[in-house]
């Protein structure tokens, strides 16, 4: 399955961070954080008020920066994908 997405909405696949374990401690995955990083997976259309397209901010491929509790989580097959407006990204991380 392919999710394109709609107005100004950015497809995200989050970034999970390596599991640490302080001696030998594991943590259930319903006390971890939610990760804050992601990967843009697609992009949708942002219109003008004459209907002409404008470029995004942000591109397939880029690392970015995501709100803590926004969003809305889409399951695809085995990954779970942030829905996200781009207004609400952080920010892109620059290698």
């Amino acid at each position: 399955m392919k999710i394109r997405p709609l107005g100004e909405r950015v497809l995200v696949e989050p970034i999970e961070e390596k599991e640490q374990t302080v001696g030998g401690i594991i943590i259930p995955d319903s006390a971890k954080e939610k990760p804050m990083q992601g990967k843009v997976v697609a992009v949708g259309k942002k219109l003008d008020k004459d209907g002409a397209e404008i470029a995004f901010d942000v591109k397939v491929g880029d690392t970015v920066l995501l709100p803590k509790y926004g969003g809305t989580e889409v399951k695809v097959g085995d990954k779970k994908l942030q829905l996200v407006r781009e207004e609400d990204l952080l920010g892109v991380i620059e290698k």
